[in-house]
C-alpha cells in the first residue's frame, strides 16, 4: 500500500469533530513518555510539559495528541510508564473526564489501534496504596486520524501522526520495534541514535515530508497537521498547508501548535532565566497567529 492509499484511507475513516472560533485547541505529539530510565527522552522535559499542560487545562483548551505519546517500543508495558509519570496522566485524566482529550496513535504506540488493548491496559490501574483497581481512562478511544470541521466556514483540518508516509514505520513497525528494544535502546547510553527514526535520519525526514505535501496538493491543499519527524513546520498562506507540531523531546524545550479564536500559532515552551536568576518555564510564540481561513482554498 502506497502513501496515497494509506492517507486516503486514514482521511476517509477519520473521526469528524466540529469546532468553532470559540474553541481553543493545543496540538502536541511525539512525547515518547517512558519509564524514567536512561533511555526516557521525555523525562528531561517532563517539568516543561507538565507546566504547559496545566496552563492549557486551566485556560480551557482541548488537548489533541498526534501520536507517539507513549514510548511502547523501548518499553514493553504501559504500567511502567504510568508509574514513572503518574502526575502527567492524572492531568490528562482531567482532560478526558471533561471530554477535552483526543488521541491519535503513531508508530511507537501503534498497539493502541487495538481497542481491546486500550481497554485492558488504560481503563484502570492498580493503586498499591489502596490495594485496588482505580479508574484511569474509562471509555478512552484512540484514532488513526481526526478531521476537525469548522461549523461556520466548513474548513477541515486533517490530523494524523504522519507515519502513513513512512512504509517501514507503518507496515514494518514490529520489526523496527524489535530493533529498538534489542539493539538501539542499549546503545543509547553511548549516544548512538536510532536510524529507524526519520527524526534522526535527515534524508528519510525529507522523503516523508515530500510525500505528505504531495498528498496535500492532490487534495485541494487540505490543511494537514502531523508529527512523526519532530521537525516543526508552519507554512505561509498560499504555500502547501503542511503543518508539523514538532515534538516534546527537543533539547530543553517542547513545541506545539495552538488554535485559538480561529487562528493557528506555532509555540515553544522552554526554561528561561529571569533577571533575578530564577529559572522559569515560559511560552514563546514562534509563528503566527495566522487565520485558518488564510489557508482555505
Amino acid at each position: 500500500m502506497k502513501t496515497k492509499q494509506r492517507l486516503d484511507r486514514a482521511y476517509k475513516q477519520a473521526k469528524t469533530i466540529a469546532f468553532s472560533n470559540e474553541d481553543k485547541l493545543i496540538f502536541f505529539s511525539d512525547c515518547h513518555r517512558g519509564d524514567k530510565s536512561f533511555a526516557d527522552d521525555f523525562a528531561r522535559n517532563e517539568n516543561i510539559y507538565y507546566h504547559a499542560l496545566k496552563h492549557y487545562y486551566n485556560e480551557g483548551f482541548t488537548y489533541c495528541e498526534l501520536g507517539d505519546g507513549d514510548e511502547l517500543w523501548e518499553n514493553t508495558s504501559f504500567e511502567s510508564i504510568l508509574r514513572a509519570h503518574k502526575n502527567v496522566y492524572r492531568l490528562l485524566q482531567k482532560f478526558h473526564f471533561e471530554r477535552r482529550l483526543h488521541l491519535i496513535w503513531g508508530n511507537h504506540d501503534m498497539v493502541y489501534r487495538d481497542k481491546n488493548y486500550v481497554k485492558k491496559h488504560l481503563s484502570t490501574y492498580f493503586d498499591p496504596k489502596d490495594g485496588r483497581e482505580e479508574v484511569l481512562f474509562k471509555d478512552l478511544e484512540y484514532h488513526e486520524a481526526i478531521v476537525l470541521k469548522h461549523q461556520d466556514t466548513h474548513q477541515e483540518l486533517f490530523l494524523c501522526h504522519g507515519h502513513q508516509a513512512d512504509w517501514m514505520n507503518y507496515h514494518g513497525w514490529r520489526f523496527n520495534r524489535f530493533l529498538v528494544r534489542v539493539l538501539w535502546k542499549p546503545l543509547q547510553i553511548f549516544g548512538i541514535s536510532d536510524p529507524t527514526s526519520p527524526a534522526k535520519n535527515y534524508k528519510e525526514l525529507i522523503k516523508v515530508e515530500r510525500r505528505i505535501k504531495k498528498w496535500i496538493t492532490d487534495n485541494s491543499n487540505l490543511l494537514t497537521i502531523v508529527g512523526h519527524t519532530h521537525r516543526p513546520r508552519f507554512p505561509e498562506p498560499g504555500d502547501i498547508a503542511f503543518f508539523n507540531d514538532g515534538s516534546c523531546v527537543h533539547p530543553r524545550s517542547i513545541t506545539g501548535l495552538e488554535v485559538d479564536n480561529g487562528a493557528i500559532s506555532l509555540i515553544k515552551w522552554h526554561i528561561a532565566t529571569s533577571e533575578s536568576g530564577t529559572l522559569q518555564v515560559v511560552r514563546e510564540l514562534l509563528e503566527g497567529p495566522t487565520a485558518l481561513t488564510a489557508y482555505q482554498v
